[in-house]
C-alpha cells in the first residue's frame, strides 16, 4: 500500500473517488468537494487541502480521507477555541492543525472512504504521521460515522459527543400524519405556527437546483448572504460553489404580495435532506419555522426520504418534531501534557453531556 496526499482534487478521477465515497452522502462526494476548491470557497478562510490517498500496488485508488490543515478553527462546528486560547497562554502554537471534515459542514458523514477496515486503519494512522512530519498540533476527525468512529478509537484517541435535533420518517403519507404522532401541545402549536405563515398571504415554492433561473439563483444566494451580514459573520460559501452543485441544491421560496421575501437553501442525499442556509430581508411571523422545518418535512415526506438534518444546535427544534442524536468526533494531540488535560476535561464534559442528552429525550414531542 502506497500513502500520500494531493492538495486538490482535480488531480484525482471523479469515478475513482466516487467509488470511495459511495451514493449516499452528498458532502463526500467529488463534485461537492471540488467545488469548495474551484468556488473559492476555502484558502481565504483558512482551509488548506490536504486528501489522504492509499493505492494499492497496482496503483488504484483504494481509501481516501477529506482533510485539510487549518489556521484557525472557523467553520468547523464542533469547537475548540478554548483549547487553542489555552495552548496560547501557555506559549505554545495550537494552530495550524489537521482536520477530516467538510468544511462549513456539520453533518455527519464517511471519514474514511474505503470499504476495508484495514485500509481505513492505515488511514487513521498516516493522518497522525502527517500531522508529525509537517509539525502540526492535532488531528480532528469531525462528525464521523459509527465505523470510523470506532476505527479511530482503536488508535487510543480522545473523544468528543455533542448532539443535533434530527427528523426521522416513519413512513409517513402526509403531513398529518406526522402531526397525529405528537402530543396534543405541541401538534396545535405547529398547526398555529404554520396557519401564521398562510394566513399572511406567504406562499411557498420549492424547487431543485437545475430549475433556478439565474435570477433565482441570484435572490437565493442574497438571502444566504443576508443572514450572515446581520450576525457580523462571512458568507463563505460563494455563488458559484451553489450553481457547481445544483444537481444537490433544493430550494424553498416564500414569496409575500409577488415579491421574494426569503429563502433557504438545503441539500439532498440519496435517504437524507440537509438543512443548510436560511435568509429573509424582513421579519415575518413563524416564516422561519415553515421554510426551515415545516417545509423540509412535508419535503421528505413526498419523496420518501429518511431523515431530515436541519443543521447544528438549536433546542427549539424540539418542540417541532427532530429528536436529539449524537454526534461524534475523534481528536489526537500531539502534547502529552495537554493531553492528559484534554482528556480529563472531556470525561467531565461527557459526564454533563449524557445529563443534558436526558434532560431532552425527556421533552420529547411525541406522544
Amino acid at each position: 500500500m502506497k500513502l500520500t496526499t494531493t492538495e486538490s482534487l482535480s488531480t484525482i478521477p471523479a469515478s475513482e473517488w466516487n467509488v470511495l465515497a459511495g451514493n449516499s452522502n452528498p458532502f463526500v462526494q467529488h463534485d461537492f468537494l471540488l467545488a469548495l476548491e474551484t468556488g473559492n470557497c476555502l484558502q481565504p478562510y483558512g482551509w488548506y487541502p490536504r486528501y489522504l490517498l492509499a493505492y494499492d500496488d497496482d496503483d488504484h485508488l483504494i481509501g481516501a480521507a477529506p482533510a485539510y490543515i487549518k489556521t484557525n478553527s472557523y467553520g468547523e462546528f464542533v469547537f475548540d477555541w478554548a483549547w487553542a486560547d489555552a495552548y496560547k497562554r501557555a506559549g505554545l502554537e495550537y494552530y495550524p492543525k489537521l482536520v477530516l471534515a467538510i468544511p462549513y459542514t456539520p453533518a455527519t458523514g464517511p471519514r474514511l472512504l474505503t470499504k476495508q477496515t484495514a485500509v481505513a486503519q492505515q488511514l487513521v494512522e498516516y493522518a497522525i504521521e502527517f500531522a508529525q512530519q509537517q509539525g502540526l498540533s492535532s488531528v480532528h476527525w469531525l462528525f464521523n460515522e459509527p465505523r470510523d468512529f470506532q476505527i479511530q478509537q482503536n488508535n487510543y484517541l480522545l473523544s468528543r459527543f455533542d448532539y443535533q435535533f434530527h427528523w426521522h420518517n416513519q413512513d409517513y403519507n402526509n403531513f398529518d400524519d406526522f402531526l397525529n404522532q405528537l402530543s396534543s401541545k405541541k401538534r396545535k402549536n405547529i398547526k398555529r405556527e404554520r396557519r401564521r405563515v398562510s394566513d399572511a398571504g406567504i406562499k411557498i415554492e420549492v424547487l431543485t437546483g437545475s430549475e433556478l433561473t439565474e435570477q433565482q439563483w441570484q435572490q437565493a444566494y442574497d438571502f444566504y448572504q443576508i443572514t450572515f451580514l446581520k450576525k457580523s459573520g462571512t458568507a463563505t460559501l460563494s455563488l458559484e460553489f451553489f450553481q457547481r452543485i445544483a444537481g444537490k441544491v433544493v430550494v424553498f421560496f416564500a414569496h409575500h404580495n409577488n415579491r421574494t421575501v426569503a429563502s433557504a437553501i438545503c441539500i439532498r442525499g440519496q435517504e437524507t435532506l440537509y438543512g443548510r442556509h436560511w435568509g429573509c430581508f424582513e421579519d415575518y411571523d413563524s416564516l422561519h419555522f415553515e421554510l426551515c422545518y415545516y417545509t423540509g418535512i412535508e419535503y421528505c415526506i413526498k419523496h420518501r426520504l429518511r431523515r431530515f438534518e436541519p443543521g447544528a444546535q438549536g433546542e427549539h427544534k424540539l418542540a417541532r418534531g427532530f429528536l436529539p442524536q449524537k454526534t461524534w468526533s475523534s481528536h489526537w494531540v500531539a502534547h502529552p501534557e495537554f493531553k492528559a488535560i484534554l482528556e480529563q476535561h472531556l470525561q467531565r464534559e461527557a459526564e454533563a453531556m449524557e445529563a443534558y442528552g436526558v434532560e431532552l429525550r425527556a421533552g420529547s414531542p411525541y406522544k
